[in-house]
């Protein structure tokens, strides 16, 4: 029988078990560490466990494989983001949407090591045999989806003019928000990702917004 999330009442964990939820959450924070910096292909089990603080054959204990461990990392970085994006309500709207963007890009400007994470796998990924190949497919198609329902809500509640190109303005905006973050990546600091995020989201609204919104 199930109940709802709020008359649940919890098993108390116990003591082993907390014990290995803070070893595996020390994991997790040392491969993306590693990963933002040396990619998944360049990093070992090995180095993860030291930084760790475990055995190698410890680590494995919690992470059969690096690809168990990098699935655990690139679950982490899509539930953080969702939260902070979507939270428990409905993901947002016409420009709102778009806001909401520079929300999550001054939030990140604040995380290097996870913009790392994403412009290093992100670019090994676009090989079909890597491990993250899937995800990043998923992850481009569930933005791609997300930003489009965003500029047709926009249009039917008057924000945006209905000539808008839905398809362009979604890939591009990805586009940017990619080449900023890699453009960060490879000479650190060197710009402002929201002012220049800012800068793109206002030209959007003068081409296609109504001044609604």
């Amino acid at each position: 029988m199930s109940y709802p999330p709020g008359y649940r009442i919890e098993r108390e964990r116990t003591r082993p078990e907390k014990a290995g939820d803070i070893a595996r959450a020390k994991a997790i924070k040392a491969a993306i560490e590693l990963f933002s910096t040396g990619g998944y292909n360049k990093t070992s089990i090995s180095e993860v466990a030291l930084r760790t603080g475990l055995s190698q054959s410890g680590l494995l204990h919690h992470f059969p494989n690096k690809t168990a461990l990098l699935s655990a990392v690139l679950e982490q970085r899509e539930n953080e983001d969702s939260e902070f994006l979507f939270g428990d309500g409905e993901a947002p709207l016409g420009w709102a949407a778009f806001d909401s963007l520079i929300a999550l890009v001054a939030r990140n400007s604040t995380r290097p090591e996870w913009i790392g994470l994403f412009v290093r796998i992100s670019a090994e990924a676009s090989e079909p045999k890597h491990p993250a190949h899937e995800w990043i497919l998923n992850h481009y198609r569930s933005v791609r989806t997300w930003l489009a329902r965003a500029v047709e809500h926009g249009k039917k509640a008057g924000e945006i003019i209905p000539e808008a190109p839905t398809d362009a303005i979604v890939r591009n905006t990805i586009a940017v928000l990619d080449g900023l973050q890699q453009q960060w990546v490879a000479e650190p600091h060197s710009l402002s990702m929201v002012a220049e995020m800012r800068v793109y989201l206002q030209g959007l609204r003068s081409a296609w917004g109504t001044g609604r919104g």
